[in-house]
Parts: C-alpha cells; sequence; structure tokens
C-alpha cells in the first residue's frame, strides 16, 4: 500500500483566498501609509510602538497544545525572506551553549566555512553575567537584525532573555542544528534567515509572521502564507483535525479569514473576503461582499 501524503495547504485552503485577503490587507496598508499626515489621537501615540509592519498567518486551535509544544518556538521555512536585505549583508548573533560548541570552535568554524555574516558570539553564561538588566537586554536586541542559537540552549532563553525578546517575539533567537564539524552550519544560518516562527502559546491563538510591508510583494506573501500553513501541519498535533481556523492580518488590522473548521464542512473552505475598513485601534471593520459591516 502507497504511503499517505502529508496534509498540505491545498488540502483546504484556497489559493485566491489567500490573495484576495492579501491584496485586501495590502490595499488597506497602502492607503494608511497615504493618511499619514492625520492627526494621531493620543492612544494611538501610546500604541505605536506595538504597531509592525508584518503580515501575520493567526493559527487559532481547537485545544490548548501540550505543554512540551510550547517550550521552543518552531521553525517554519519560507520561500522568501521578510527581511530587507540578503542574509549576507544582515547582523547575526549566534549564541551558544559553550560546552558542546564554544565560542572559540564556533570562530574557528565560521572562518573556516567562510560565513561572515556573524557579527558576534555569545555563550550562555555570557548572557547570564553580562546582561542582567533591562537595559543590557534591550542594547543587544538593537544591536542585531537576527539572532540565532543552538537548538540545545534555546528553551533556557526565555528565562535568560526576557521579556525584551519574549513579549513581542520579533527577534527571538532561532534554533540552528549546528553539527560540530560545522558542515552544515551555512545552510542552517541562511535556512534561519529565511524562516519564521510559531511560537505555541500556553492558549489557542499564535502568530507565523508571513509578510513585510516593503519588502514582500502580494505574489511572495501568498506563497508564504501556503508554506508556511503546510509548515504549521507538520506541527499542530492532528493535523487539519486540530486547526479551529487560519487568518491574515497586520498588527493594527481587522483579522481576514481564510480558513475556518465550520465554514469548511459547510461551504467546502471558501471564506467571505472582505475589505479592510478601520485599524484594530479603532473598532476594526470589514466590509464584506454583502456591503455589510462586520
Amino acid at each position: 500500500m502507497a504511503a499517505m501524503a502529508p496534509p498540505t495547504s491545498s488540502d483546504r485552503v484556497k489559493e485566491e483566498t489567500v490573495r484576495k485577503a492579501t491584496n485586501a490587507l495590502l490595499k488597506w496598508k497602502k492607503k494608511i501609509q497615504s493618511q499619514s499626515n492625520q492627526i494621531v489621537e493620543e492612544e494611538e501615540i501610546a500604541e505605536e510602538e506595538d504597531v509592525d509592519d508584518f503580515i501575520y498567518l493567526s493559527v487559532t486551535l481547537k485545544k490548548i497544545p501540550q505543554k512540551d509544544l510550547t517550550l521552543t518556538p518552531h521553525k517554519i521555512p519560507l520561500p522568501h525572506s521578510l527581511h530587507s536585505q540578503d542574509s549576507s549583508l544582515l547582523n547575526l548573533c549566534l549564541i551558544v551553549d559553550g560546552k558542546r560548541i564554544t565560542s572559540e570552535a564556533a570562530q574557528k568554524i565560521l572562518k573556516s566555512q567562510h560565513i561572515p555574516f556573524i557579527q558576534q558570539i555569545l555563550k550562555l553564561s555570557k548572557l547570564k553575567s553580562d546582561y542582567k538588566s533591562f537595559e543590557s537586554k534591550k542594547n543587544l536586541y538593537d544591536s542585531f537584525d537576527v539572532f540565532v542559537a543552538v537548538k540545545n540552549v534555546v528553551p533556557l532563553l526565555p528565562k535568560v532573555l526576557g521579556k525584551v525578546f519574549y513579549k513581542k517575539k520579533r527577534k527571538v533567537p532561532v534554533p540552528v542544528d549546528f553539527r560540530v564539524d560545522g558542515s552544515n552550519w551555512k545552510e542552517e544560518i541562511e535556512r534561519a534567515c529565511k524562516s519564521s516562527l510559531l511560537c505555541l502559546s500556553g492558549g489557542t491563538c499564535s502568530a507565523v509572521r508571513v509578510g513585510r510591508w516593503g519588502v514582500t510583494e502580494g505574489g511572495e506573501i501568498v506563497k508564504n502564507v501556503l508554506k508556511a500553513i503546510d509548515g504549521v501541519l507538520e506541527i499542530v498535533p492532528k493535523k487539519w483535525g486540530g486547526i479551529r481556523c487560519f487568518h491574515l492580518k497586520f498588527s493594527d488590522s481587522v483579522a481576514l479569514p481564510i480558513y475556518d473548521h465550520q465554514s469548511a464542512l459547510q461551504s467546502n473552505g471558501d471564506s467571505n473576503v472582505g475589505e479592510v475598513v478601520g485599524t484594530k485601534r479603532k473598532r476594526t471593520q470589514v466590509q464584506g461582499d454583502s456591503g455589510i459591516k462586520k
């Protein structure tokens, strides 16, 4: 008997639905950008730091995930990078355990493998001793574009790096599975730079970054969304059986549905994707095909 093919995004999510949602969000973002000279309300100023230019794939599960799935971030490879620069031009910081892979050994491997884009190597012990204060962690956070960390230290990092890195999860260190001999380091680092992260929470809702305003174009975002769904399905228990719904959104926009378990049962997966009318901070609304604001 032939092996059953793994579940994919194409099983239940229509590419055209994703395209409509993506175009609606980009159209809304362009409109918001053009209105940037409008008066900004006080509450918007207070919340400005919560706004970014990323498009998120919102993942809602049917059940709270098992604790072991929430301990470390899950790498989701994307076909199109969310960074505005090539990986070789990014400032990267590598975090090592200092035992299995020491900083000295890492320096030698990076040099021998001609990997120039790691700007700093930090041992876990140095992180613990030199970056205790909020200010020192914030300075570290602001100094690099991407952080990567060897797999075995990743579960320890939330306690060491704290809320600066993990509250909004914008620069959570990406796990890399390095061989001690360095033979796969360049490949792993480049893969990390083209990946997003799924950080499953203690609840049923999580999110994966799949696009970025001004960096990824509409067609690239669609491909990223479909690939990200494939990645999520590899992680979530019961695959499609564990998914309640998928939405697309900016951090300050409405969430547009691209898959809903109940709707899929009733209408074969065709979501009603409309137009983004408002913002999240101004009682975000969607103009549906029927013209009714929801």
